[in-house]
């Protein structure tokens, strides 16, 4: 057993791709425990014993964003383990387009609707991509967030497809989503409006882009720019930093052989982000890319 004082760090979705490289590149450089987590307990724990024949030494847990019970489950783990969580990666998440028709290049990336996909079953989409990368992530926020200690860092790995989908928002909608002052309860109705108006087959009517990845990562986005407010307020003197990055385009499942990055270099900024120095004031509440702050 670790004892409390010991530091760590948890990744999600990270058995495979910019997940697995997150968590390969804090074990060599994370001063503490690593823990990577996953859905799938054998591909997890697989992920472990390949990084464990490199001589590196991460622990697994299971990980399912979508499941309360599992996300708590973890919570009791890293209370009982190490009295809290010194970093946070937001990775885990999913696409949508079928796996046997990643996008080919990095501007189609952006649109929902792939060759070979029937228009109608965007609203299909919509659901999955809402349920797991922006309500999936919220939940883990939800309970893990309160465990972060002082100085800790969070990081939401979102996109720049969030940023492409804001500006092919209405004007409306834009000014909404770059509020200094939305709620996270205004944001989840947002994203819940998404969701129902492609169901009813009117989300270009209402002003939203054909982009349900997008919007999803809109919300993460967003939510990360709440969270970041919200413990400017009431834990300011812990200086926990928290924010939103781009990992860029990466050769994943997801993406894509022809995708311009190795996963090694879509993992930089993530980690940049959770190895920021005790004494640093920021990047905090922002949209990092190429460990460089984009205007939202």
């Amino acid at each position: 057993m670790s004892s409390s004082n010991q530091v760590v760090a948890l990744v999600t979705g990270a058995n495979k791709g910019i997940g697995f490289a997150i968590a390969r590149d804090l074990c060599r450089k994370f001063s503490g425990d690593v823990v990577l987590t996953a859905r799938n307990q054998a591909r997890g724990r697989a992920a472990v014993q390949q990084l464990q024949a490199e001589g590196l030494s991460p622990r697994f847990h299971q990980l399912d964003i979508d499941d309360l019970q599992s996300i708590r489950a973890l919570r009791d783990f890293l209370l009982k383990e190490y009295g809290g969580l010194d970093v946070l990666i937001n990775n885990a998440g999913i696409g949508t387009w079928p796996k046997n028709k990643p996008p080919s290049r990095k501007r189609d990336f952006f649109k929902s609707a792939q060759p070979g996909t029937d228009p109608t079953q965007f609203h299909i989409q919509a659901e999955a991509a809402m349920k797991t990368n922006f309500l999936g992530t919220r939940a883990v926020c939800m309970e893990l967030l309160p465990l972060i200690k002082p100085q800790g860092r969070v990081v939401n790995v979102s996109s720049t497809m969030s940023l492409d989908a804001l500006k092919n928002c209405s004007p409306e909608l834009q000014q909404k989503f770059r509020s200094d002052t939305i709620t996270e309860e205004e944001l989840v109705g947002l994203m819940n409006k998404f969701v129902e108006d492609t169901k009813k087959g009117m989300h270009e009517k209402e002003g939203w882009p054909n982009s349900a990845y997008g919007v999803s990562k809109i919300g993460v986005t967003v939510l990360s720019r709440i969270h970041a407010r919200k413990l400017s307020q009431q834990r300011r003197d812990d200086k926990i930093l928290l924010n939103a990055c781009c990992p860029g385009w990466v050769r994943t499942d997801m993406a894509g052989p022809k995708a311009t990055k190795s996963p090694e270099e879509g993992a930089e900024t993530p980690v940049y982000l959770a190895l920021l120095p005790p004494d640093a004031e920021g990047p905090h509440g922002q949209f990092v890319q190429e460990k460089k702050v984009e205007q939202w």
